[in-house]
């Protein structure tokens, strides 16, 4: 559906901007990573404290 809104704006010369398009599909993009980042390092950092209680 984007590709087609995309071609058909570039086609008519008063078509959009497509940057806004662009910077969309990023930030969608970058959510799963934030997310996962975010929960790896909380795991990280509980199985650190695991293992300092282990050893104390």
């Amino acid at each position: 559906m984007c590709k087609t809104q995309v071609e058909a704006s570039r086609q008519e010369k008063d078509g959009y901007d497509t940057t806004g398009l662009n910077k969309g599909i990023l930030f969608l993009m970058t959510i799963p990573y934030v997310l996962i980042g975010t929960v790896g390092f909380f795991w990280y950092r509980h199985s650190r404290q695991q293992k300092k209680k282990a050893t104390v």
